[in-house]
């Protein structure tokens, strides 16, 4: 096949990000290596085998984060690797062993195992929003230069402290193994990935993104001052930066701003048929919104295409395809004249889901937030 280009492998290929860049490569011509803890799981697999192409440019690899050497085989003669996996478990009990060092000793297997396969031009690495603005105050902007404050985070402990942590001390691991054995890298900085999906669960970003419809209150606070970037766009940039030959350093990868309550205006009037909150304890309602430039991408040549209503129809449809959320919620309840931000009024208190009933949203998404293996803000 004359224009076939590659191999290239993708790791975390079962994951929100990692399924979606592997169908994209395969629209560009690509021969992929999609690697993935367990190829026997069907459920991770399926998507990915259905997927235009697939029958005669995509293979699957077992691999592990976890294990030394495990990627050595699927990335010996590869042309290019896009590392998006990333273990993460928010509830984790031992986030140093089980999050942090397990990220960290993840991204530098890779990396060994491109240094031993001498044939890899150039690794793209999934980073993310979290290594960038989480800091005790925010600035109106921020750009590639910039990184998280760690001894705040662990001060602090926010929900998913030990994600940003492992994210940020992974890729700085990287960008110095990197240097030392001049390989080329590049770390893409995504902020929140909002838009459809080929994977049966519903994404972790997605469960951040529609927490005001799912009444999630957990994810409220991430919600804040948020960034947003279609998961398309996301991809298509990933490649972007590994077919072009300018590119280096790090590359913010945003196209939206908001806050809260700009986002639960915007939702509350496109989706009227669910019940949006528009008030938020302990959260300013005068707050600005926080902006992360993608000035370096857009100067190399790179171009959104996605708006933000087009994020949240696309993401709505998948998850309600899926059955992941409800077609319509009704009024929540009210007591003592404050909103109760974690209580949707359903018919019967029961939610009915393509025959699955449950009491309580939170159980919908409580299910989809334990450990995955993807890439995510």
């Amino acid at each position: 096949m004359e224009n076939v280009k590659g191999p290239v492998v993708v790791t975390g290929a079962s994951g929100y990000v990692g399924s979606w860049l592997v169908m994209k490569l395969l629209q560009y011509g690509y021969t992929v290596r999609a690697t993935v803890r367990d190829p026997r799981d069907i459920r991770k697999t399926k998507p990915l085998l259905d997927l235009p192409g697939a029958d005669e440019r995509l293979t699957i690899w077992k691999a592990d984060l976890s294990e030394d050497g495990s990627f050595d085989e699927a990335i010996n003669g590869c042309t290019g690797v896009y590392h998006v996996a990333t273990p993460m478990d928010f509830d984790s009990e031992d986030p140093e062993n089980e999050v942090i060092k397990p990220t960290i000793n993840g991204v530098l297997g890779i990396m060994k195992s491109c240094k031993k396969a001498g044939t890899v031009k150039r690794v793209i690495f999934t980073s993310s929003a979290g290594t960038v603005n989480v800091q005790e105050y925010q600035m109106p902007e921020y750009d590639e230069s910039s990184w998280s404050d760690i001894d705040f985070i662990r001060r602090v402990k926010m929900t998913g402290w030990m994600y940003f942590v492992s994210k940020i001390l992974a890729e700085k691991a990287a960008w110095d193994f990197a240097k030392e054995n001049e390989i080329q890298f590049i770390s893409i900085i995504p902020t929140l990935v909002v838009g459809p999906f080929i994977t049966s669960t519903m994404p972790p970003s997605m469960i951040t993104a529609l927490s005001l419809i799912t009444g999630n209150e957990a994810h409220y606070s991430i919600l804040k001052q948020i960034q947003l970037v279609h998961l398309d766009d996301v991809c298509k940039a990933h490649i972007f930066l590994f077919e072009n030959p300018e590119a280096s350093g790090r590359y913010i990868c945003s196209s939206y701003d908001t806050t809260i309550y700009d986002l639960a205006r915007k939702i509350k009037d496109k989706y009227p048929q669910y019940a949006i909150p528009q008030k938020f304890e302990g959260i300013d309602d005068q707050i600005k919104p926080v902006h992360f430039s993608s000035k370096k991408l857009i100067d190399l040549g790179f171009k959104y295409q996605y708006t933000f209503e087009e994020m949240f129809d696309e993401g709505i449809r998948s998850c309600i395809e899926k059955n992941l959320i409800p077609r319509q919620t009704q009024e929540r309840y009210y007591a003592d004249d404050k909103l109760n931000l974690g209580c949707t009024k359903m018919t019967n208190d029961k939610l009915d889901l393509g025959g699955m009933k449950i009491n309580s949203m939170d159980k919908i998404v409580r299910g989809h937030n334990e450990q995955v293996s993807v890439a995510l803000q």
